[in-house]
């Protein structure tokens, strides 16, 4: 896996773009990671996510209490999981959540609840506070899978 990639958003314009790239190069199999404290900014990137590969601003409610959302989109079921309120790796299994299929996508908010049973070749991306109020700032680790892909979403 190569050094992680540092990416600034300055705004909240700048991170509904990178969310627009990300959608655009998504695709079954994938495994997204997204993490970083609360109130960061994690659901708001995958509902831009979501919103941009189903084309239309659709309901994309926090998974929190229902732990996975699924959104069932022409060729590509997304799958919003978050795992804050796991326990055990082990958890994710019994959730069927132990490897995406060929037809899924999943973004996958606090990955570090999951553990292992994760796959390890997966794009993730850790936000954090930027600068000011609405600024952020992106860590992008990708994994195998993901290295072809990589410079398409981080030149915006």
């Amino acid at each position: 896996m190569a050094a992680p990639a540092e990416l600034a958003l300055p705004d909240l314009a700048a991170t509904a773009a990178l969310a627009g790239r990300l959608a655009g190069l998504l695709r079954g199999g994938d495994v997204i990671g997204l993490s970083g404290p609360l109130g960061i900014g994690k659901s708001e990137l995958a509902r831009a996510v979501i919103r941009t590969c189903a084309g239309a601003p659709i309901e994309v409610p926090s998974p929190t209490f229902t732990l996975i959302q699924d959104y069932p989109l022409p060729g590509l079921l997304i799958r919003h999981v978050d795992l804050y309120r796991i326990g055990q790796p082990d958890e994710l299994i019994e959730l069927g959540l132990d490897q995406p299929a060929s037809d899924e996508a999943w973004l996958v908010e606090w990955p570090e609840q999951g553990g292992a049973v994760l796959s390890a070749d997966r794009l993730d991306i850790e936000l954090g506070s930027g600068a000011h109020e609405q600024a952020r700032r992106a860590r992008i680790t990708a994994g195998p899978t993901w290295q072809s892909r990589l410079p398409a979403l981080l030149d915006g």
